[in-house]
């Protein structure tokens, strides 16, 4: 029988928003890696080829961004929480309280993965500067929300969504 969530008209706070996320970058990393393990088993181990330069084929990463962003989509869309908001007691809704749309969570998945696009300028930065410069991006994305009355962030703000306590 499906539990109904009940949400406060309380915002989150920033500081419970975070540990969530690190709470799914957990869940995410054992996603990355097992679908690394199907793919390295489908293509007898000849995947990623090393040498002078790594190459990573392309439709191997794309799968990757589409099976995380297929995580982050379906449980917002299924009760508004990832793994990681749940004992937080956290979930995101509609501004009017709801669950959110197909299109607001592809939206609001898009634009918080949008510094990642950032990561195409490794060869030129190198790794070091170009993980800061995408930490850096992400931590203004976030910063938004400290100025925002409902705590929004970027991505909040454009998928007309929030993160609120639960109740």
């Amino acid at each position: 029988m499906p539990t109904t969530l009940h949400t406060t008209d309380l915002p989150c706070p920033l500081w419970r928003r975070l540990l969530a996320l690190v709470y799914d970058l957990l869940i995410v990393v054992a996603i990355v890696m097992v679908v690394g393990l199907l793919c390295q088993l489908a293509t007898g181990g000849q995947l990623i080829h090393t040498g002078a330069t790594t190459v990573i084929p392309t439709w191997y990463q794309a799968l990757q961004g589409l099976v995380v962003a297929a995580y982050f989509i379906s449980s917002w869309r299924r009760g508004g929480q990832t793994l990681g908001m749940r004992p937080w007691r956290i979930r995101v809704t509609r501004d009017d309280g709801g669950t959110p749309s197909r299109q607001q969570a592809v939206i609001r998945v898009l634009v918080a993965a949008a510094p990642l696009v950032l990561l195409m300028l490794e060869p030129m930065l190198g790794l070091h500067t170009t993980l800061w410069t995408v930490l850096i991006v992400w931590a203004c994305w976030f910063a938004v929300g400290l100025f925002d009355p409902r705590r929004r962030a970027l991505h909040d703000l454009a998928a007309h969504t929030e993160i609120r306590l639960m109740g």
